[in-house]
């Protein structure tokens, strides 16, 4: 009796509640839908384009100006500095070296090499020559740019090839928020390749390449840790044909982890000219002030209160 009340009671809310307005209401849900021309690639076209040019880039140098912001969320405010110049040079497998100049007087304000698993960073300001290895974190908060590392400027310069013996890519069809012709927030199609890696700990996501289908570019790498946390998120405008390489003439560099944000302009690029060894050899003043970051430092933090 009770089951048959209850169809009763629930046949009549069926009946009744389409019929009384005052119930319900709707509303109209809109999306701006990007009006630009798209192109379409296939998922094995978009990992050949990551490869060909993977392959085509041996080494570079490149003349850039370099603008660079720290903080965050987690800090509680931003600090943008004074935009320098700088000068990059790298080879592959992993060689790196970057020097950034001092407004007006030129004078080095960082001078940073690596191998692909050690750095040596040079800051003549401080009078202080930091060495370790490009997984170790400074953990010193009143030094944010010493988290910096050689190799995230690598990775995100020169994208690497999709490895088919330790790495697998799947393509989604997903969408970005652009910004089109009247200036209006609106979504764009876009292609995303995950490459999936084989790690210690197994497989996880290693990165995501994300290709603007008005180009068929890509416009942003997101790379993830092991743990599946973003690590870096470079997002790349301005391509320009060099020799058959397509090149961006603006790399943007977040690191949300560490809270900082690097923009690369490209002023001048020259690829695939030989760059000797000589080229990345960064030896350590006398007299400064060495900091190993695979040591303790009990002096680092009492260095930075003077």
């Amino acid at each position: 009796m009770h089951i048959l009340s209850r169809y009763r009671v629930l046949g009549f809310l069926l009946v009744v509640l389409p019929l009384t307005g005052c119930l319900f209401r709707s509303r109209r849900v809109e999306r701006q839908i990007s009006t630009a021309p798209l192109k379409s690639a296939t998922q094995a076209e978009l990992i050949d384009y990551i490869n060909a040019q993977a392959a085509k880039v041996r080494s570079l140098q490149a003349t850039v100006d370099i603008d660079t912001s720290v903080g965050g969320v987690k800090k509680g405010k931003v600090i943008d500095y004074q935009q320098i110049r700088g000068y990059i040079l790298a080879r592959k497998p992993a060689m790196l070296r970057m020097i950034g100049l001092l407004p007006i007087v030129r004078n080095k304000a960082f001078d940073m090499v690596s191998d692909g698993r050690d750095f040596k960073l040079w800051i003549p300001p401080k009078n202080r020559f930091v060495i370790g290895r490009n997984d170790i974190e400074s953990h010193n908060p009143q030094q944010p740019m010493e988290n910096l590392r050689p190799q995230h400027i690598y990775d995100a310069l020169i994208l690497r090839e999709i490895d088919p013996q330790n790495e697998i890519a799947v393509m989604e069809n997903s969408f970005e928020i652009v910004t089109d012709a009247k200036h209006h927030q609106v979504q764009q199609a876009d292609y995303e390749i995950e490459v999936i890696r084989k790690g210690e700990r197994g497989w996880y996501l290693s990165r995501k390449i994300i290709f603007s289908r008005t180009d068929l570019l890509p416009h942003r790498q997101l790379v993830y840790d092991q743990d599946g946390s973003l690590a870096t998120d470079s997002r790349y405008e301005g391509y320009k044909d060099y020799d058959g390489i397509n090149f961006p003439s603006q790399i943007e560099i977040w690191r949300p982890q560490e809270e900082y944000d690097i923009t690369l302009t490209i002023v001048k690029l020259q690829l695939n000219e030989p760059l000797p060894d000589d080229k990345f050899a960064l030896e350590q003043p006398a007299g400064a002030q060495v900091v190993h970051l695979d040591q303790p430092q009990s002096s680092l933090m009492s260095g930075d209160r003077k």
